[in-house]
């Protein structure tokens, strides 16, 4: 928890513990001192360290938070939407006890419009990177949201066009927005994990998913303070893991992964496989629709598939087990069914097109899907994640696969 050694409190913004020597005075901050550009605090663990900082050729000046041991990688900015023009800004602590960033003229340029106190470290207002200890996620009695949200580019901190969220509109799940929505989605927490990502086995940190009755958050720690990882989310809409190796950041994984993880990268009602060519598929009972009528997405064509002519729905219809699938978007959610009232409950309603358990446990919880089914995707044989959907198909097409 290194990070958080500050003495100074960013309530609302940058939130620090006070868990240090008071008498320390390099990483304090009093009503009667104040930080001039080109001076900076430095964590009493000597990790972290905030002053001002400018990128590229820019004469932008901002207020950010930086490693002790690498000041390229700024893992916190004040002021991205305001910039200082000048070496001439300010940090201060108003009489209220909130901080306050100022320009040359005296003009508040960034202020954490809060009273400050000293316990409960977090970051409420995170910027591209997510730390050990902040929280990613929602309060659910306020209906606060902490998120990420990109570089405009490498040498501009100002908001640009991703974020990293977490959906809850039905299981929650992560998504990855841009200017035209969804670009990438994880699928649905069930139960001891996120569907359509990888559990990474590793000795450098525990991640983890808290749903509470006030709170749907995540979080993660190292396992001992010698490791220093770090999620960014950079200017591309990538969310990278990074660890400190020595003398430079390893990148443990990126994502998106690979194509199939773009969202709905194959359309409506098609099946992305990563290995095979093509990596397209529309499901079973479903049928390509016309070329001329395909859904053109930028430079890309993404080909929907059409239900094939109907059968009579409650007499001449079952369910097909595919296995090891990220399961689709914009689920219906019940978690007191179980699968066998799950499967009951789709196959009385016609316009049910596919349900699954919501609990890898093999407890209760029911998911339905109706109307077409977005982003569905393999599992690379490399990953260990995927669920069973029980799809609603034809009679003609299940063969011996009747469930």
């Amino acid at each position: 928890m290194g990070c958080f050694l500050f003495l100074i409190t960013f309530v609302g913004t940058l939130f620090f513990s006070s868990i240090i020597n008071l008498s320390v005075a390099v990483d304090t901050i009093s009503l009667t001192q104040f930080i001039r550009d080109g001076e900076t605090l430095v964590s009493a663990s000597q990790s972290f360290e905030l002053g001002f900082f400018t990128r590229g050729n820019s004469n932008n000046r901002y207020l950010g938070l930086w490693y002790k041991f690498d000041p390229s990688t700024v893992v916190w900015v004040a002021n991205r939407k305001k910039p200082i023009t000048d070496k001439q800004g300010m940090l201060v602590m108003s009489d209220d006890g909130n901080l306050v960033l100022l320009s040359k003229d005296k003009k508040i340029i960034w202020s954490t419009n809060s009273s400050w106190v000293l316990e409960n470290p977090s970051f409420d207002y995170p910027t591209d990177t997510l730390l050990a200890g902040m929280k990613l996620g929602w309060n659910l009695r306020t209906g606060f949201e902490r998120y990420l949200t990109s570089w405009r580019s490498a040498h501009d901190p100002s908001p640009g066009d991703f974020s990293l969220r977490i959906d809850i509109h039905g299981l929650p799940q992560f998504v990855i927005t841009g200017g035209s929505g969804k670009e990438v989605r994880s699928g649905p927490w069930i139960g001891r994990q996120i569907d359509g990502l990888p559990l990474f086995s590793n000795l450098l940190y525990k991640a983890k998913f808290v749903h509470e009755q006030d709170e749907l958050y995540y979080t993660f720690e190292p396992f001992n303070n010698t490791v220093k990882t770090h999620s960014v989310l950079n200017q591309s809409g990538t969310l990278h893991r990074l660890v400190w190796k020595t003398t430079e950041w390893s990148s443990l994984y990126s994502w998106p992964f690979d194509p199939c993880d773009n969202y709905a990268q194959c359309g409506a009602n098609n099946n992305c496989r990563i290995n095979k060519t093509p990596i397209c598929e529309c499901l079973k009972g479903f049928i390509p629709k016309a070329e001329d009528e395909w859904d053109t997405q930028g430079l890309s064509q993404s080909r929907k598939c059409i239900e094939k002519p109907p059968s009579d729905c409650l007499s001449r219809e079952g369910f097909l087990n595919l296995q090891a699938i990220k399961l689709p978007d914009f689920n219906w959610y019940n978690s007191s069914m179980n699968i066998k009232e799950c499967k009951a409950e789709c196959l009385k309603n016609c316009s049910c097109r596919a349900y699954a358990s919501s609990d890898v446990s093999g407890g209760s919880g029911c998911l339905m899907w109706f109307g077409d089914l977005i982003d569905i995707r393999e599992c690379p044989p490399q990953f260990s994640w995927g669920r069973d959907i029980f799809l609603r198909v034809p009679a003609s097409e299940l063969g011996n696969f009747v469930i």
